[in-house]
């Protein structure tokens, strides 16, 4: 650790020329650290992903502070501003609507600007709607892979899915809850709806849930009826083992091969293959 560029306990917060990356609440407005509200009191600005949710927090704790706007729409604007802000001795908070900033926010293009120009930055940890869900859902979690949104063009959100489909390690997904049947309804498709899952829904609010135990599962509770809330979406990865060493792979793909140059489809063949393998269509698939 380079004790040059860390804080010390004994160093009062916020210092000047800090860039404070600090961690909110992802629902339970009690959920922040003391620290956190000392540094959001004190700092000199504080950036807001939504000026209107860091209010929230103000008015719970009973303090104020100077805000101003910091999201995507005029992150790359704001940049210089904060910079300057810096530069001339200032502290800056940086806050998202909830949870730990940069995490599918603009927060890590100014992070990297503020490195890069030589100022320190300082996070002071907090919730996380990815891990929360993590921990909570049952799923391995000694290794796992956050993909954040999946993307909407439907080339690379069919092949991300593909790639989960066929992954060792747990996945975490965030979902608009318009997307979540659609998302539920792919992933069965790609995975088998018996892969062992766990839906989240408005983690540490009042109304929170956790849905599972698998796809089949998830689609028919959710289905028909109106979803509110953040979704978080845990996915257990599959069993390599039993996936790529319990079979020959090479004469897996020949029989593909031949099962399609016979006249069944890609999709009908892989179909096949699952099913007499027990193996999930989606990984038959990727042998074509």
């Amino acid at each position: 650790m380079n004790k040059k560029n860390s804080p010390s306990n004994n160093t009062p917060e916020p210092e000047s020329r800090v860039l404070y990356i600090v961690g909110t609440p992802i629902g339970n407005l009690n959920d922040i650290s003391s620290r956190a509200i000392n540094i959001l009191k004190n700092v000199s600005l504080i950036a807001c992903e939504d000026t209107r949710q860091t209010k929230r927090i103000m008015n719970k704790f009973e303090f104020t502070n100077k805000m101003i706007s910091f999201n995507k729409h005029n992150s790359f604007k704001k940049i210089p501003t904060i910079i300057n802000n810096l530069n001339s001795g200032k502290s800056i908070a940086l806050v998202s609507d909830a949870g730990l900033p940069s995490i599918c926010d603009p927060g890590e293009d100014l992070i990297k600007k503020a490195k890069n120009n030589g100022f320190n930055v300082i996070c002071i940890p907090g919730p996380c709607a990815a891990l929360t869900a993590l921990v909570s859902s049952g799923l391995p979690s000694s290794r796992f892979i956050f993909e954040g949104f999946l993307p909407k063009k439907k080339s690379e959100r069919s092949k991300l899915i593909q790639e989960i489909s066929v992954n060792e390690k747990t996945t975490i997904i965030f979902e608009s809850p318009k997307r979540l049947i659609s998302l539920l309804k792919e992933l069965k498709e790609c995975c088998g709806g018996e892969r062992e899952i766990q839906v989240s829904r408005e983690l540490t609010k009042k109304f929170e849930e956790h849905i599972g135990n698998d796809i089949n599962e998830a689609l028919a509770i959710f289905d028909g009826k109106e979803i509110l809330g953040e979704i978080t979406v845990v996915i257990k990865g599959i069993n390599k083992k039993v996936e790529n060493f319990e079979f020959d792979k090479k004469e897996l793909k020949k029989e593909l091969h031949e099962l399609i140059n016979a006249g069944l489809s890609l999709t009908s063949a892989s179909k096949y293959l699952a099913k007499k393998n027990s193996l999930t269509k989606s990984f038959i698939y990727n042998l074509y």
